[in-house]
């Protein structure tokens, strides 16, 4: 049988490759041993010196990654064509060993001297190749919160992870107290106006007629004798009254009723914070409205309350609050309208 052309056997080589290639993301498994590869049925005959060829071909193309175990198995994993086309960008060995670092620490990205300490790589060399995958916009330098003062490096294509970045609760890698304030008073005041309802009473009853008791004259020693006939004709003591006028009427706020069920949960707040406008197209999860939620929590502010199944929450001590909003208002302390934190109490308590 005469041998096919060169032509001819690249293209048996090109359709074999993509039929592996294309069975092996199919399984749904990553790892490959040279077994597993033969199983898929692709390779004709289970022709070990083929096998061994298409999958040098796939390496070649950085679509296969070789991996070996601890035993000594060699092991192929599988890559993105995608993520496989910026690994063919890497123009030196140094590139791809630094790339692939990068690669593989993901959206918490990967400090300078971590690199150079696992390639044991020279200072220069490791710059270098720094700067060519960084012109080449395969990766970016960024700014960590947890280490800001070190320099971080992450793949171009994908964002860094809330850890590194702080969610959105940071700006520029700064922590945006402005913002996380004004969110948690907005979040306050919803579930004031959800865990109570306005009353309007007066301060009491109103003040009874001060008189004095019968038989009981005010004065002196001297007022309380008899008057002789020269005092008759004086017209006899005014008693004073007092103001019989109530206090005026104020409103307040009592809490809902035992049972209630409508005290709002996590995701009805994250719900309200996405339609308001209040987060300035910042997108926030329920996770992190949770967090937002926990804080007020944290300070007494708010508290959980189970809602057929669930946890809603519902402000603190609602009969000791100010039927005034806290948000917006121009208090210093920002306790105008809320509930007056347990700290303070203890404080005024200790002081006494």
């Amino acid at each position: 049988m005469p041998t096919p052309a060169p032509d001819a056997q690249t293209a048996k080589l090109a359709v074999w490759k993509e039929a592996l290639y294309d069975r092996c993301r199919e399984s749904g498994v990553d790892m490959f041993s040279q077994d597993d590869l033969l199983r898929l049925d692709v390779i004709p005959n289970r022709d070990l010196m083929l096998l061994a060829r298409v999958v040098q071909s796939l390496s070649d193309d950085k679509l296969f990654i070789t991996m070996r175990e601890a035993s000594g198995q060699v092991l192929w994993k599988w890559r993105d064509a995608q993520e496989a086309h910026k690994y063919k960008q890497c123009s030196t060995d140094e590139q791809v060993m630094v790339y692939s670092l990068i690669d593989d620490s993901g959206g918490d990205g990967i400090w300078s001297q971590t690199l150079q300490k696992r390639l044991n790589m020279h200072d220069s060399v490791l710059k270098n190749a720094l700067k060519q995958l960084q012109t080449k916009g395969l990766i970016a330098p960024f700014k960590n919160v947890e280490h800001p003062n070190k320099k971080m490096f992450i793949k171009a294509s994908i964002r860094p992870s809330d850890r590194a970045t702080g969610g959105p609760w940071y700006t520029d890698q700064n922590l945006d107290e402005a913002f996380i304030e004004e969110l948690q008073r907005f979040v306050f005041d919803y579930l004031k106006l959800q865990s109570s309802y306005h009353s309007t009473h007066g301060g009491g009853a109103p003040a009874r007629t001060q008189v004095p008791k019968k038989g009981v004259v005010k004065g002196g020693v001297e007022k309380g004798k008899k008057r002789d006939a020269s005092h008759m004709d004086e017209p006899p003591s005014k008693i004073t009254k007092t103001s019989s006028a109530a206090p005026p009427r104020k409103d307040t706020l009592l809490p809902l009723p035992a049972g209630y069920t409508g005290y709002p949960t996590v995701r009805d707040i994250a719900r309200l914070l996405s339609t308001s406008g209040v987060t300035h197209n910042t997108i926030l999860s329920e996770h992190d409205v949770k967090k937002l939620v926990d804080v007020l929590v944290w300070d007494n502010l708010v508290e959980p309350v189970k809602v057929g199944g669930k946890i809603g929450y519902r402000v603190s001590r609602i009969a000791k609050q100010s039927a005034e909003r806290w948000a917006g208002r121009d208090d210093p302390t920002g306790l105008e309208g809320g509930p007056e934190p347990f700290s303070l109490r203890s404080a005024k308590r200790v002081d006494q």
